[in-house]
């Protein structure tokens, strides 16, 4: 269907219909559905009427080549001209093959992985009926009291960005119209939504336009410029304004400067919601003020099928409007071929074979080890031996709650366990005992009494500890991010036994590790791993696969910190040292203001040393290059995969500049023994910054490179920009 024939159909849809293609409402409402006719409480309030259904355009939640093609089916017997609907769902981190929480995909600073595994779960979803999924989510984010920084990729914009590009090919592929293992992306939450006060979800935010466009708007940008196409909004406020209703964000920004000419989509009765903000007096000004701002599609509430006809009608809103969202979505579902195949790829058969596949899960495997982040390992207490007794204790040791929020087609019973994963590497069966030792919440004297029997005869003991999923993701905030009270107590006792310790943990934010990392001697950060966990923690466990994460997210030393990143001013009173105590510094009386463990970090099996620090020269000019170099050097006994990550800072700026910023990073592997000079090259547009008049470049004067293995240990080299 070429553009003509798109506004042709158009013109000849009555106003209802157009309003009604605006609308999209969960699979109950539909026909074929599965759970069709379950509709109760705030979805009964809705008042959905038989002529809405019949012409909605897109559908919530569909699941399944069966019902996703019932559901086409029953609808475009109904549809007066044949429009078929768009199935949209929450494909965040795999559809049935589970991979890592993106937080801890964020962890692997992996691209070629993040982007295969985003393949792998659009291949899933789309021959089980899906054509749209609600990812990447590139909110940064800087509080882990927030549940939703598990859906994020940390606290870095360049290294968010990187993310949001390979998500976006991997959902996306080349050839959206053709390629149907393919879906399209959504980027969400535009814009902010990862900087709630207080950490709590759907909070109030409040940013200078400056700070947005320098540290929030860069990953949303990077998604697009890849052809992401679709955008979700945010549910908090930006500059006071709800972003559902942000015409500044939407119209000015989004469409007009950035030029994105793709489908704006509401979150989740995001469009109501303008009420308790108080920016709309009823429904009616709600609908006006969103379909101004710009959004296209309404998620789950009815203010434009309710109000968007009298608002056209009394002169109020132009249909034109409406005419310009249509014409958005009949394009999106002609760009994946929805009118010559309703159905596209959606194939049972094909998807016994596809879903859950040896291919897949070696994947989500591979993706797994490299996620996990060692952050202690006192005393090589780690690896593992196979002929070692090993008392596996926690609520998390045959637990399949693994795979972490947003898991929606997840199953338990596909997770590869802990206890699985370790039996899998032991030589004898027998070396292995096992005991829950508490619950994630609760703890009982009997528990603990059976997890000091069970590891009493044991050579080492792995507590597997963490967040049940339910306390993470959406609405999962938290304002003590510290490990429940039972689990510290079962480390408490277990501790009392002399033994080592290896903790693994799982959860979906950085966590307050007091009472953890001062206790046990060695910490495995595994987050949700996903399908495969069991398997990819006895990998690294047993070091058949090197430790190679590195945060994307710093872990706070305390809440009170909180929000606590690597790349934050230095104010006009720094603190020079941590020893420093001096009573008039920018200091905590009780607490350092370094993190527990800085953005950047991780440990391995082996130790890399770094020399001969340089810079090719110590001038940059305009329009040349410099050339930044290190020798790493592998002084370990085993081959180990190092992450070079390269920092600058801005010594002076027009508006104060961070004291670091990561530029670049490279991967690489080495043998026991062995040296490598890693390069980077450092270019004047890679200095560039928003002034005071948002003005986006870079200004002559001094600056500092840092190379290291972290954001904390680095060497720094001064050189100046020449103009």
């Amino acid at each position: 269907m070429l553009k003509q024939n798109v506004q042709h159909l158009i013109q000849d849809m009555t106003l209802e219909e157009k309003i009604s293609q605006l609308v999209q409402l969960a699979t109950p409402f539909f026909k074929g559905s599965s759970d069709q006719g379950f509709i109760t409480g705030p979805m009964q309030e809705m008042g959905i009427t038989d002529d809405v259904i019949r012409n909605t355009g897109s559908v919530l939640g569909g699941s399944g080549a069966r019902e996703t093609r019932n559901i086409q089916d029953a609808h475009l017997k109904e549809n007066r001209h044949g429009i078929p609907l768009l199935m949209m769902a929450d494909i965040v981190h795999g559809y049935k093959t589970i991979f890592p929480v993106p937080l801890a995909i964020g962890c692997s600073w992996d691209m070629d992985l993040a982007e295969k595994s985003a393949e792998i779960a659009a291949k899933e979803a789309s021959v089980s009926g899906v054509h749209v999924t609600f990812a990447p989510m590139v909110d940064l984010v800087r509080d882990p009291r927030w549940g939703r920084v598990m859906e994020s990729t940390g606290e870095d914009g360049f290294l968010n960005s990187e993310f949001a590009r390979a998500f976006v090919r991997g959902f996306q592929g080349t050839d959206l119209t053709n390629d149907k293992d393919r879906v399209a992306a959504c980027v969400k939450h535009f814009a902010a939504y990862g900087a709630p006060e207080g950490g709590r979800d759907y909070n109030t935010v409040n940013m200078s336009e400056r700070q947005l466009r320098e540290s929030y708007l860069p990953a949303y940008k990077a998604a697009l410029d890849e052809g992401c196409e679709m955008v979700m909004t945010a549910f908090n406020t930006v500059d006071g304004i709800p972003a559902t209703a942000n015409k500044k964000l939407m119209r000015d920004l989004l469409r007009d400067e950035w030029g994105f000419d793709g489908v704006i989509i509401s979150d989740w009765g995001a469009v109501k919601e303008q009420l308790p903000h108080g920016v709309a007096e009823d429904e009616a000004e709600a609908a006006y003020k969103a379909l101004t701002a710009g959004v296209d599609i309404e998620m789950m509430t009815t203010c434009y099928v309710d109000h968007v006809k009298e608002l056209v009608e009394s002169g109020k809103l132009s249909e034109s409007l409406v005419d310009e969202s249509v014409e958005r979505i009949l394009t999106l579902k002609q760009k994946l071929g929805l009118f010559e195949d309703p159905y596209r790829g959606a194939d049972e058969k094909r998807a016994e074979e596809v879903i859950l596949c040896d291919e897949h899960r070696d994947v989500a495997r591979e993706l797994a080890a490299k996620s996990c982040v060692l952050l202690k390992n006192e005393g090589g207490v780690l690896p593992l031996q196979p002929t070692q007794k090993i008392a596996l204790i926690g609520p998390f040791a045959t637990n399949g709650d693994l795979m972490g929020p947003w898991s929606w087609q997840g199953a338990y019973d596909d997770v590869v366990k802990v206890d699985t994963g370790l039996l899998n590497k032991l030589a004898d069966p027998s070396l292995l005992t096992v005991a829950d030792g508490c619950e994630v919440e609760s703890v009982t004297s009997e528990q603990l009494e059976k997890a000091a029997r069970v590891a009493s005869d044991a050579d080492v003991i792995v507590l597997a500890l963490g967040e049940a999923s339910f306390m993470s993701g959406e609405a999962g905030c938290r304002a003590d991010i510290r490990l429940p009270e039972p689990q510290l107590q079962l480390i408490q006792e277990m501790k009392k036994l002399g033994k080592p310790i290896v903790t693994v943990l799982f959860n979906g934010r950085p966590l307050d590790l007091h009472g953890v990392v001062d206790q046990v001697d060695a910490v495995l950060e595994a987050w949700y791993p996903g399908t495969e966990a069991g398997a990819a923690i006895a990998d690294l466990l047993f070091g058949d696969v090197n430790p190679s994460g590195r945060l994307s997210m710093s872990f706070p030393y305390s809440v009170g910190q909180v929000p606590v990143y690597y790349n934050h001013f230095n104010t006009g009173r720094p603190q020079p040292t941590p020893e420093n105590k001096e009573r008039y510094l920018s200091h905590y009386l009780d607490i350092p203001n370094e993190p527990l463990f800085p953005f950047g970090f991780g440990l391995s099996y082996t130790e890399f040393t770094y020399d001969d620090v340089k810079l090719s020269s110590d001038v940059l000019t305009e329009d040349g290059v410099i050339t930044a170099s290190v020798t790493v050097t592998n002084t370990g006994d085993v081959a180990g995969e190092e992450l070079v990550q390269l920092y600058i800072r801005d010594i002076a700026g027009d508006v104060v500049r961070p004291v670091k910023e990561l530029k670049g990073y490279k991967k690489i592997v080495l043998e026991p023994g062995v040296s490598e000079e890693v390069t980077f090259e450092i270019t004047e547009e890679m200095l560039r910054y928003h002034h005071e008049n948002l003005e986006f470049k870079s200004d002559a004067g001094k600056f500092t490179m840092f190379i290291g293995k972290n954001s904390h240990d680095v060497v720094s080299v001064p050189f100046r920009l020449v103009k």
